[in-house]
């Protein structure tokens, strides 16, 4: 059988660890925008022994996220399967392309196995937290648009609203890769992360507009101490030009406003893109054959 699934990628503006026993219910209280760019995998599945090939933008690779997904939604069965993924922006740079993948690669493996939604974002969002690469982007792109994470954890137990959706923006990446998990289990980074982001949650919860979400997106970046110099640098030489912050957790950034004269500042730190709002969230684009 072969099924293929695209997920959007996801940018953070500011968060809040949020964890319990339950990993269904841990994850971040936040804000953010769900991208047009993402990740679209597809996989090959047959009866087999249980093996199973990752190519990742045409490099086979070990890809343990993926992995822990379709070891999650198989429930003992084998089968041998194939992933070709083929990913719309960079990795390690704030555009969740970890979570974009993991939920293309849950959707397509459902559709296989005649598995739910749920059961999907269930999967990829246990895969998040296991791997270290995520606490709210499978929660996020359950909603679509731009997003308030109101209460962490996937549905039912989460709450995301939406803010908006319609939304253009410029993103640059100014610096090198940044590994989520290396700052999530950093205690003191953790520790400073859930003070500011706690008073920018309160702040979003008495305003929950989009021109909240980028006031408190920058006061996150500015206190946060997570911003290094490129990042800052960055930020400066489009100032006047309208609102923009860091993308967590990555080396980059996304700004709202004159968005032509802000990529083409932009383009002298880095690689530039143009989004807009991804409002339908994962889905499966195609699906052929049976496993029966």
């Amino acid at each position: 059988m072969r099924v293929t699934a695209y997920c959007p990628g996801h940018i953070t503006g500011f968060f809040v660890p949020c964890v319990h026993e339950d990993p269904l219910r841990t994850g971040s209280r936040g804000a953010g925008i769900c991208i047009d760019r993402g990740v679209t995998a597809t996989l090959e599945v047959l009866p087999g022994d249980g093996s199973m090939e990752f190519i990742v933008d045409g490099v086979m690779r070990d890809a343990p996220v993926m992995r822990d997904v379709l070891e999650n939604l198989m429930g003992g069965g084998d089968f041998d399967i194939m992933v070709e993924a083929s990913l719309g922006l960079p990795i390690s740079s704030g555009f969740g392309m970890s979570a974009a993948g993991a939920l293309a690669t849950a959707f397509a493996m459902a559709e296989a196995l005649g598995r739910t939604t749920e059961e999907a974002f269930a999967a990829a969002h246990r895969a998040e937290l296991a791997n270290g690469t995520g606490l709210g982007d499978v929660a996020a792109l359950s909603r679509g648009g731009m997003t308030f994470r109101r209460r962490e954890g996937i549905p039912p137990f989460g709450r995301i609203d939406r803010l908006t959706d319609a939304l253009d923006i410029v993103a640059a990446v100014v610096g090198p890769v940044i590994r989520t998990s290396d700052v999530l289990r950093d205690p003191t980074k953790r520790k400073t992360i859930d003070s500011i982001g706690r008073e920018c949650y309160r702040l979003l919860a008495k305003d929950p507009t989009p021109d909240m979400f980028f006031r408190t997106s920058r006061e996150f970046t500015m206190r946060s101490g997570l911003a290094g110099p490129p990042v800052m640098d960055a930020l400066e030489a489009i100032e006047r030009l309208g609102d923009a912050s860091m993308i967590m957790l990555g080396n980059s950034i996304f700004a709202r406003g004159d968005l032509d004269a802000m990529q083409s500042e932009l383009s002298r730190f880095g690689t530039t893109y143009r989004l807009s709002l991804d409002l339908l969230g994962p889905r499966v684009l195609s699906s052929e054959g049976s496993l029966v």
